[in-house]
């Protein structure tokens, strides 16, 4: 089985005067991101973005930052399947981030189970949020949505960015984490023996100022597999204007899992970034442009789990 993650940074489904259109891997916030010009290359975009995914040939794909279940259809139907990928399971369930920026599992296979957890409060969880954060509030900025295919389960996340302000970001991305940790435990009587994978993008900074907010994760409970990497390997997300090269996305295995894919390294896919990501010096798809097109400013990871049925 192979499995794949990717933030496809901003992917929504629009009708102006009734005429679908995806937008393209851009950020509204950035003042070159607006207007017709960069409204020109959506397109561009969208096909390097299926581009990746199909090139990633994974049997189970998780995203982050889809608008809706409409947008995910689109998508798929209408270029996805072009790129030469097919996934007749989809799901994309509302989160709480109110900019659309939910997640979505698309798979080869049924999904035997989904689950989302946007509702849950810290109180659910029997957790104490950190001052300033009400005990009745959602403790998942997005959401942390559960997908099971076999005996396989996945804990898809994004949590909340260290943007504006990592020092109040940070106490919020450690209740995620957390909670992440309590749905693990909740699930599995004895987690350390389950075969369960924590993905997506955790928005961990490029350069993390004392104790990680997701320690909780890795510290002792979960085993990081883009360790299994060179340091200068392990890097999926180049930002442009900060200068800087990060790794906000993960692929955290229980330690039944690492132990019976010991061998197994998740691959960093940067054939979409833009060529301003110097660092890669790999090939890039043909489309690919200084900035844009391209197909997000995130890598997408796969990871094969051989002889998982």
């Amino acid at each position: 089985m192979r499995i794949a993650t990717f933030n496809v940074q901003n992917l929504r489904l629009r009708r102006p005067q009734g005429r679908a259109r995806l937008d393209g891997a851009r950020d509204g916030d950035l003042p070159r991101h607006v207007g017709p010009g960069a409204a020109a290359l959506d397109y561009a975009d969208r096909r390097l973005t299926a581009r990746v995914i199909a090139d990633a040939d994974a049997d189970i794909v998780c995203l982050q930052e889809v608008f809706d279940a409409a947008t995910l259809d689109y998508f798929h139907d209408h270029l996805l399947r072009h790129a030469g990928a097919c996934y007749p399971h989809r799901v994309c369930l509302p989160g709480n981030d109110g900019r659309g920026r939910d997640l979505a599992v698309m798979s080869r296979r049924p999904l035997d189970e989904v689950a989302s957890h946007a509702a849950l409060t810290p109180a659910d969880l029997g957790l104490e949020p950190p001052a300033g954060l009400r005990a009745d509030f959602p403790v998942f900025r997005r959401d942390c949505l559960l997908a099971r295919v076999g005996a396989l389960t996945l804990f898809l996340c994004h949590f909340k960015a260290p943007y504006p302000d990592p020092e109040a970001a940070w106490p919020v991305r450690r209740l995620e984490a957390l909670a992440v940790r309590r749905l693990v435990e909740r699930r599995f009587a004895a987690a350390p023996e389950g075969l369960w994978l924590i993905l997506g993008d955790l928005n961990e900074p490029h350069a993390p100022q004392g104790e990680r907010a997701i320690a909780p994760l890795v510290d002792g409970f979960a085993v990081d597999l883009l360790a299994r990497l060179p340091a200068e390997k392990r890097w999926s997300f180049h930002d442009r204007d900060g200068g800087f090269y990060s790794r906000p996305d993960a692929m955290l295995a229980s330690p039944a899992l690492a132990r019976r894919w010991s061998d197994a390294r998740p691959r960093v896919l940067r054939e979409g970034l833009s060529r301003a990501a110097m660092r890669h010096d790999g090939a890039r798809l043909e489309d690919v442009g200084e900035e844009r097109p391209h197909a997000s400013d995130h890598a997408a990871m796969v990871l094969d789990l051989d002889g998982l049925a």
